[in-house]
């Protein structure tokens, strides 16, 4: 097992990177409050030169999930791109329209919808696809509630859409089911699943394109860090797009990571991300400069 090199600082290996494509929950806040010394770090990388382009697998698109952002009080001086999961899909669903589609997901994630020309089913029976942003009532609901008709869309062969492959977010100290443990358990019952966001290549290839837009000219992957706590999804990432990545061990992973002294245990996090045959060039429970 390699382990991921533990990094206290972000400022100890910035001028090795001209690019961060840094995750945003987990990483800039919990959903309910910003970590100032995150937006800090991002904010200092960009005073020395550097760009930060925010690659989230919110299923909404990125210029809805600004207002939230800037609600919790992060920074817009601390990045200056944001790609996220329902803009890569958005794409996606276009290209199936006009379905029907029969949509789970709360009514907050129905701005994805909007502009598109697609017609909603008004359940499995009369649906041409599955698009899926979300738990209805991600509150009280689990993947388990929606056993029933996933496997009937399954049994129909029906494609699912996933805006959201995130299987957990944290909310606050709860931990929130997402679209991606739909996605799961859907796949388990014989289902096809499509998804645009992390770790797959539909949002990478937005976020470079946007990094491009910032450099003006050529994107460097070797001067280009990934950032994120979910080792399925920004880590796995990472790997697939060829990039280093910095994991944030303490997210959604509370002290899974964390040495009884309270610092970085480098074999736990390299236990997290060997689970997953992921592979992390460095490793921290939060993001600071």
């Amino acid at each position: 097992m390699t382990l991921p090199h533990p990094l206290p600082a972000l400022s100890a290996v910035a001028d090795d990177y001209d690019i961060l494509l840094c995750d945003v929950w987990g990483v800039l806040h919990n959903g309910r409050e910003s970590w100032p010394e995150a937006c800090e770090a991002l904010t200092r990388f960009h005073d020395q030169g550097g760009h930060v382009v925010l690659i989230s697998n919110s299923p909404r698109p990125a210029s809805d999930v600004i207002a939230q952002l800037d609600a919790l009080g992060v920074p817009r001086a601390s990045w200056q791109a944001f790609v996220t999961s329902g803009d890569a899909t958005r794409t996606e669903l276009a290209r199936r329209a006009p379905g029907p589609a029969w949509i789970i997901g709360p009514t907050r994630d129905d701005i994805l919808y909007a502009g598109l020309d697609l017609t909603r089913a008004n359940g499995v029976a009369d649906a041409a696809f599955l698009s899926v942003t979300g738990m209805i009532d991600d509150e009280t609901e689990t993947p388990e509630d929606y056993r029933a008709a996933l496997t009937e869309a399954a049994s129909r062969n029906l494609e699912l859409i996933c805006a959201n492959p995130d299987r957990v977010v944290q909310r606050g100290d709860r931990i929130i089911y997402c679209g991606g443990s739909l996605a799961d358990l859907y796949e388990s019952l014989g289902g096809r699943v499509t998804m645009a966001g992390k770790p797959f290549a539909p949002i990478y290839d937005l976020a470079l394109a946007e990094a491009e837009r910032l450099l003006g000219g050529p994107v460097d992957r070797s001067r280009v860090l990934c950032i994120g706590d979910g080792v399925v999804t920004d880590v796995l990432g990472a790997n697939q797009q060829g990039l280093d990545c910095l994991f944030i061990a303490q997210g959604i992973h509370g002290d899974a990571a964390r040495h009884e002294e309270g610092h970085l245990d480098p074999a736990r996090a390299g236990a997290l991300l060997t689970a997953e045959t992921a592979h992390a060039r460095y490793a921290a429970l939060e993001l600071r400069w």
